[in-house]
């Protein structure tokens, strides 16, 4: 499971690359852990109720924080936000996936997963990706709102990449299309799940 991200880019070179407005988003550069803020494009309208208006939608840069909280019925002491989403069928996630509003696009310059086995200094391998095609990319994601603005990333199966570290999934990265933005971002499900796919392994740079 991906647990840290870059993103080294200002906040309106971000906006510049997804046709988004930048608000009043402070982002400088820098990685991003959970438990952290970090810049999200959506389309939704937080806080406002009904049906989405016709047309294409305003993409707005705000920051939210990498972790949503566990359902109540989890029960026990509080935990830790929810960083990814596995099981896309899962009751949890499913109303939010369905419904584009709640769909987002996390901006990234290089994630990172941990490889099997360990280091010359024996500690934990930490294999960073970046893309050949792709200097700025966006991460699938999705958004909910309860205690905090939080987001999660959307996982798929690990391509051959991510298999050689020994990981068996990986978030999913949306081509450089803008048409598959716009997708994620106001898509059906049935258009937007297409898009839960491996990334080309031939595509991506591994460093670590």
């Amino acid at each position: 499971m991906t647990m840290l991200y870059r993103l080294d880019a200002p906040a309106h070179q971000i906006a510049d690359r997804f046709a988004a407005r930048a608000g009043e988003d402070p982002w400088e550069a820098g990685h991003v852990a959970p438990g952290q803020f970090a810049p999200v494009i959506t389309t939704g309208r937080e806080f406002v109720a009904g049906p989405r208006p016709s047309g294409e939608p305003t993409r707005r840069m705000t920051p939210r924080l990498w972790g949503v909280p566990p359902p109540p019925s989890a029960g026990g002491a509080p935990r830790q936000g929810i960083a990814s989403v596995r099981n896309l069928e899962s009751p949890f996630w499913i109303g939010n996936l369905r419904n584009s509003e709640f769909r987002c696009l996390v901006p990234a310059t290089a994630f990172m997963e941990w490889g099997a086995g360990r280091n010359v200094e024996g500690k934990r391998r930490s294999c960073w990706f970046t893309l050949a095609d792709q200097p700025i990319f966006a991460l699938a994601g999705v958004w909910k709102d309860s205690e905090v603005p939080s987001f999660a990333l959307v996982t798929c199966e690990a391509n051959a990449a991510l298999r050689s570290i020994g990981r068996d999934t990986m978030p999913i990265i949306l081509p450089a299309d803008p048409r598959a933005q716009s997708i994620w971002l106001n898509g059906g499900w049935d258009r937007a799940q297409e898009l839960v796919a491996p990334y080309s392994s031939s595509l991506m740079d591994l460093r670590g």
